[in-house]
């Protein structure tokens, strides 16, 4: 048989119930700004284009979980402010990048044009051009291996005079007169 409830009369003259005591000293109570922060995450991970299963996953959340923010009214609204954003973003700098193609063609207009310049040098630019506006070109690889050595000052000199008469080979040096 079930307890019932005591009543009593409340200050204003209403009946009121005693406190539910079922439902105290639970453990999962939720501070709503973690939920907000929550809520973002999942809003921002959908923004990247990841679907629904790899955003529970990564945030480790059931799939429920996100389905509920993403198609609450208020996950809809934020998530097409966070995409009319982004998308006023790129539409400005894809602005940007048209200004400067209009002046990149118009200073290789002027370098086809003018006389006196060598044709291997217009030709080197017109497919230099020509492959970066057709994505062609080549990746390049970036070393950037390092070396670590302990040299004594008789090795220090011996690179050093390595390194002038491979510069003085390939005419990078400049000689000059010593002043007094």
């Amino acid at each position: 048989m079930e307890a019932q409830a005591q009543t009593q009369m409340s200050l204003y003259g209403f009946e009121t119930r005693d406190v539910d005591n079922r439902r105290s000293g639970r453990e999962h109570t939720h501070d709503i700004k973690m939920l907000w922060q929550r809520s973002h995450e999942i809003l921002g991970l959908a923004l990247q284009g990841m679907k629904q299963t790899e955003i529970a996953k990564i945030l480790n959340i059931t799939p429920a979980t996100v389905s509920n923010c993403l198609n609450s009214t208020l996950g809809k609204e934020k998530l097409s402010e966070m995409r009319g954003e982004r998308d006023e973003h790129y539409v400005k700098i894809n602005e940007e990048i048209k200004k400067l193609t209009l002046k990149a063609l118009q200073t290789y207009h002027q370098l086809f044009d003018r006389q006196g310049v060598d044709d291997k040098l217009k030709k080197e630019t017109a497919d230099t051009i020509t492959l970066d506006i057709a994505g062609m070109r080549a990746p390049t690889k970036v070393d950037s291996r390092s070396l670590h050595m302990h040299a004594t000052v008789e090795e220090i000199e011996e690179f050093k005079k390595r390194g002038f008469e491979a510069a003085h080979e390939a005419g990078l040096t400049i000689e000059m007169e010593k002043v007094a």
